[in-house]
């Protein structure tokens, strides 16, 4: 039995406010955002049920799973730091800092006794190094994509909730829908959240997750055709291309073996 996987988007930081907002080292969230935090915690339904809070490191993924979902924390649901969720580009809204900082702010010193629900046993030095397998290049965000996948599958709780950022969802998804080329870099808004199931409970290498007719009907694209395989696949060249063309992350010219 895989878990079923509610994904969330962080709440409204500082690097969203445009500008050269995105240079802000690891930037922490907005006062909007707290209150986007406040009102995702209102309209998710699934408090009760859900076993597992996983985050990515960065600080405004951190705080949106803190402030988000106190109702599941305060009935003993951890938060564990997952390093492979982390955004997609090398600039410094998206880079993070060393676990010992990380760990530094959010210890119960600092952060009061819900710093103690979060395990940071998985980050490892280096995380926040965007080479190797943590680069910004295609191959690289589609291997840790599939690897946290692969992890989130294994997990033996039933029901569980990922906080990550608006270009990762995408890879880690699969899912290319909705991005307008013009607009914004991702077709997840702030604090938007999308249920899945995994297509497969063997063990497939590639772990893919189906968002659930439920979640579908919710945001209102039950009645829009799912794209192939190779329909995703395009609107992800697409994508990309148009991440590259617009300033926001280059992972084709840093990948050359991409074909």
């Amino acid at each position: 039995m895989t878990p079923l996987v509610h994904c969330v988007r962080h709440a409204q930081g500082e690097h969203n406010l445009g500008g050269d907002a995105y240079l802000i080292p690891d930037p922490k969230l907005t006062e909007v955002g707290i209150e986007e935090c406040r009102a995702l915690e209102t309209r998710f339904p699934n408090h009760s049920s859900v076993e597992l809070i996983v985050s990515s490191p960065l600080r405004r993924t951190l705080q949106t799973a803190l402030c988000s979902f106190q109702p599941a924390i305060q009935r003993g649901v951890k938060i564990i730091a997952l390093p492979e969720l982390q955004e997609t580009s090398d600039v410094a809204c998206d880079t993070g800092r060393s676990i010992a900082e990380v760990q530094r702010e959010f210890s119960q010193e600092n952060a009061g006794q819900q710093a103690a629900i979060i395990d940071f046993s998985l980050v490892e030095e280096g995380w926040n190094s965007k080479i190797g397998k943590w680069a910004p290049s295609s191959n690289a965000l589609i291997a840790r994509a599939r690897v946290a996948r692969q992890w989130l599958r294994k997990r033996p709780e039933k029901e569980l909730i990922v906080v990550c950022h608006g270009g990762f969802l995408h890879y880690l998804t699969q899912d290319w829908t909705g991005i307008k080329a013009d607009e914004h870099a991702s077709a997840w808004q702030n604090c938007d959240f999308r249920s899945y199931q995994f297509a497969s409970s063997k063990d497939d290498d590639d772990a893919a997750m189906i968002e659930t007719d439920q979640s579908r009907q919710a945001r209102g694209v039950a009645d829009e055709k799912v794209p192939t395989k190779e329909g995703q696949d395009a609107l992800y060249l697409a994508t990309v291309q148009n991440w590259e063309d617009r300033g926001f992350q280059n992972p084709l010219k840093l990948n050359e073996q991409f074909k």
